[in-house]
Formats: C-alpha cells, structure tokens, sequence
C-alpha cells in the first residue's frame, strides 16, 4: 500500500518514495511540528516480527541519535507506528526520522566508473572521519559500504545509517531478512563472514573494500552467491586495484591491500592511522607500515603470540625430564655469601637515606623564585630585582585571571634558580572574546549544544507566550545574539511556551472581541455563536466564550456567544 501522505507518530508527514534498499524504504518528508524537511526509513514490517530486534533496534537508535557530526547523517527520532495491512490485521511498523541530505549515494557514483584518485582519498577520508569520530563513542557501524555513504551537492560526506546493522544482526532473523543482509556481503570482513566478535577494526576493512571498488569499479571479491563472496573475503588475497585500473598509484595500492588484511592485527588499527596514511598515498608516497602497538594492544588485545626457538627450547628442558644439566653449578656457599652481601648494602643504604635530614635553607648562589599571581607586571618584575633576577614579559588569554595580572611564571614559582637567571612572566590579556551564535527560532536542545559548542554556557529558561513562534523553540537570548562576550559567560533563553494568554472577553461587542481575538499578539480563531434564547441587543455583546481566559494553545478556536433571540 502507498505510504504518501501519511501521518506518523503524529508528526511526520510521509512524502514521496526517494530511495528503496532490502530492508527499507526511504521516503521525504516533512516535520510539521518544527517544520523541516526530514528523511523516514520505513523498514520492512517482517523485522518487527521478532521482539528481540525490536528492543535492539531501539538501543541502537538511542546511541546512533547521541552522534553529532558534520559526516554523520543525524537521527532525529524513531519508533514504531501500528499500521492495518490489506488483509486486515495489525502489524508494527518500524521508522527512523534522519536528516535529510540533498544528494547521491555513493553507489550510484560508482556505478557509472571508477572515480579519480584525488576524489577517492577525499571521499574515504570523510568516512574515516566519521569512523573516528563513532569509534571513540564506542559505536561500530558494522555495515560500511557505498550503499550507506551520500555525496552532497556541494561535495559533503555523510555517512548513515549507524547502529541499524547491529540492530539486525544481533537479533533472531528470519531466511527471507538474512538474505537482504547477506546482500552486503561484499562489504563482510573476514571476522564477519566467521561469524566472530567485530569491532572498530571491521568497519576499517569494509571501508578498505569500499575504497578498492571506487579505484577499481568494482568490489574485490566477486561470486554468484553472497556465500561465495564471504568465503573470498576469508580465503582469498585481493587483487591490487591498479591491475583493473592502470591510473591507480602504488601507494594507493599498498594502502588498500593493508587495510585488507585477513588478520584484524595485521591491517589498520584505527581510523586516524588509515586517514593518516591515505592522505599520504594521495600526495603520491608509499606509507611504511608500522607493526602493532602497545596502544592497539591494548584497545584489542594482543596479537596472537610469537614463540621463538630460544623460548621453545627452554621450555623443553624445563619440562623434558630426560634432558640432563651440562653447564656445572656454582657452590650454595658462594650463592649464599652473594645473596647476604647483597642484603647488607641495602640495608646499609636505607638507613643512611632515612637518616637525612631534609634542609630549607637555600644556598647564598641559588634563588628561589616567588609567587607573582595576582601582581601587575611592574610589581611583579620589581619583586624578582630585589632577588637578583631578570624579567620577560608573555602576554596570554585567560578567562580567569583578571586584565593585566600575573596568571604565573616559567620557571614556576618555588623553584630554585640561579641569580640573573630571566624568569618568564605571563600576563592576563583578559577573556578571548567570543560571538554569541545567533539561535533564535531553532529547539531548544539544538540552542544549547550551539552556545555550549561556542565556548559559553547555557543559562536559564524562561518560558514566553508567542502566537506564532512553536513550543520550546528559542524567542531571544540574554546577552543578545551576535554580542561580543568572553569565554564561559552564561546565556540565558527566553523560549515559546507554545500558548498565548486569553483575556475574558464577556460584555465586548462581538465585532471588538474577533478582532482581539485574529490581532497578531493572539492570532486565535473567532467563531460567533448566536443564542437565541436570549433577547438581542445594540451591538451584540459577547454572553460566554468556549475558552476560559488565561494560557490556550497557540491556533485555538474560540466560539463567541451573544444574543440573537
């Protein structure tokens, strides 16, 4: 059944059909309570079949919603809508609410050819940047690939569709779902298509294939069946992408098959490092490849251990009770006279280290350099004079110290210098300046994150009656936009409280209360209604209104009685 024209979720007023996948379909439409255009997935109602998927697919919305970023496509809501199928039962319909982007998938790019190295290393550097930024959330997308990756018309890339492949394959799936998800097997990293734990480090091996197929044209692995292609991803070694597409550099070459590595300790450890090292091949160097770290080590575990000759052959003798000792032994009584000795040199030590006695007193030669914080520079440079010290001055911002004041010094006070020794003072130049961002008419949440991401803190909310203005959406802020303030002054927000306050409007004539009512500080609606059980009088004055007076909805109706009779 066509979803056009409807309503979900009381809200989002579905629109036409933009996009269809094997689990979804993506439709434009609009928020009619903030009145943006926004982007709903409808995913197939056979996935709100299984409980288990349902309850993950809400976790997992929850955290992919947390993400703000420029080159993740937002999640602004999700849920589930009960709609009546054409056999007439009930079945739960689930959605996700996104930001809509005006531009191509990535896949549609690829299919029309490879795409040029310059653009490639842009393109995936996007990606990667989103992967970092996700990772460090602790968010695997575990489904990378051109089909979830938009290009926008001015060249921004967005990645979506985060914490949705996890939603699916941790839950109970039926044939006809695991099928539409193995149709990504082209994407599968080998641990994937195992059926092991993922992590961080799966999403940059299916980023790896994703940047093979837009050098190459096509994926790495290629079979009849998405099977096939899993068990290539586990067995097989990839071609390099400049043997399908001769314009593809070496270093482009070596930075794709490291990041297709079969082992997750032998390809890239984390987002950064592969942007690092594709931003390296773009300008035309091979990167050298680094082993493992104590960093990756301990963010994934250690590598599958290594044992040498020299350790295997040591462990023989230690377990091989036939293997008989060559080398002769050295006397117990010289083992025993070494250890002793040993003992009474520390012994000795300790007691000569405890029985220092510590000293404040500060060599005739050395200065001890006092504390300036707080002083001008003037007092501050006169008080290290009388020490025999020379003074510089550094001028830096501080938001706590005062204009012109003393923050602190290098050396730092309490240490001890020699005299002349130049001591750096560093001067208070007063708050960095910053400019209010301008967030009227935008959420409330979204004004806060904008003020708190410009280096100010969000104050006070005070709620005003506004006619038109919609519920919890910003009216002005104290101090006002676009004002010169310093770093970490409070703003406060007056906000709509999405009423307008309705004054009695018993005893007007009836043509003075519509007009009150339809004037641009209430923008209500008047409907008369006459009562012709009373007698009429000289200008119809209002007997009763449907609304008692006070606080009403914005856009309310209002029926205005007065004799007719």
């Amino acid at each position: 059944m066509s979803e056009d024209g409807r309503l979900i979720a009381g809200r989002y007023r579905v629109g036409a059909l933009i996009g269809r996948g094997g689990m979804s379909d993506v439709h434009i439409g609009t928020d009619s309570r903030l009145g943006r255009t926004v982007a709903i997935k409808l995913l197939k109602s056979t996935l709100a079949a299984d409980p288990a998927f349902r309850t993950r697919f809400r976790q997992e919305a929850q955290a992919a919603a947390r993400m703000a970023h420029p080159t993740i496509v937002r999640v602004f809501d999700a849920g589930e809508e009960t709609v009546t199928e054409s056999n007439g039962h009930e079945a739960q319909l689930p959605f996700i609410v996104m930001e809509y982007v005006d531009g191509r998938l990535l896949k549609d790019i690829i299919s029309e050819g490879p795409v040029e190295s310059t653009e490639a290393v842009r393109i995936i550097d996007g990606v990667l940047t989103a992967l970092e930024y996700s990772h460090r959330a602790g968010v695997v997308h575990r489904d990378i690939k051109p089909g979830n990756i938009m290009i926008t018309r001015n060249g921004q890339v967005k990645v979506m569709d985060f914490g949705i492949a996890r939603a699916i394959s941790d839950s109970s799936t039926t044939v006809a779902q695991t099928t539409a998800i193995l149709g990504t097997a082209s994407y599968f990293s080998p641990e994937q298509a195992k059926g092991e734990s993922v992590d961080a480090r799966t999403d940059l091996y299916s980023t790896g294939v994703v940047l093979f197929e837009m050098l190459a044209g096509r994926p790495p692995f290629r079979g009849e069946t998405p099977v096939a292609v899993a068990y290539q991803h586990v067995s097989e070694t990839p071609v390099k992408p400049s043997s399908i597409n001769p314009r593809v550099s070496p270093a482009l070459d070596a930075v794709v098959l490291h990041a297709l590595a079969k082992d997750r300790f032998a390809r890239y450890q984390s987002a950064a490092e592969f942007r690092t090292e594709v931003e390296i091949a773009g300008a035309g160097q091979i990167p050298v490849h680094r082993t493992v770290d104590d960093s990756a080590a301990g963010l994934f575990g250690a590598p599958p251990a290594v044992v040498s000759s020299s350790e295997l052959a040591l462990k023989q003798l230690a377990e091989d009770q036939t293997m008989t000792r060559t080398q002769r032994r050295p006397p117990v009584v010289w083992v025993w006279a070494g250890i002793v000795s040993v003992v009474v040199i520390v012994v000795a030590v300790m007691f000569w280290v405890f029985s220092l006695t510590p000293s404040s007193d500060i060599p005739d030669n050395s200065r001890k350099v006092p504390s300036l914080a707080g002083q001008s520079y003037d007092d501050a440079q006169n008080s290290l004079l009388d020490l025999d010290l020379a003074a510089t001055k550094a001028e830096e911002a501080s938001a706590t110290v005062p204009k012109d004041q003393v923050i602190r010094t290098d050396p730092p006070a309490g240490t001890i210098v020699q005299p002349a020794e130049v001591i750096k003072v560093f001067v208070s130049t007063g708050a960095v300046p910053v400019e209010v961002p301008d967030v009227t008419n935008q959420p409330i949440t979204d004004a806060q994150a904008a003020i708190t991401a410009a280096g100010l803190a969000p104050g006070s909310v005070t709620k005003q009656a506004s006619p038109s203005v919609p519920a919890d959406v910003v009216i002005s802020t104290d101090p006002v936009a676009l004002s010169s303030e310093h770093a970490g002054v409070t703003v406060n927000f007056v906000v709509s409280s999405g009423t307008v306050e309705l004054i009695d409007l018993r005893g007007q004539s009836l043509t003075a209360a519509s007009e009150l009512l339809q004037s641009s500080s209430l923008q209500l609606v008047a409907v008369p209604k006459p009562d012709s059980s009373c007698k009429s009088q000289p200008g119809n004055p209002v007997t009763n209104q449907s609304l008692a007076p006070g606080d009403v909805p914005q856009k309310s109706t209002v029926e205005l009685t007065y004799c007719s009779g």
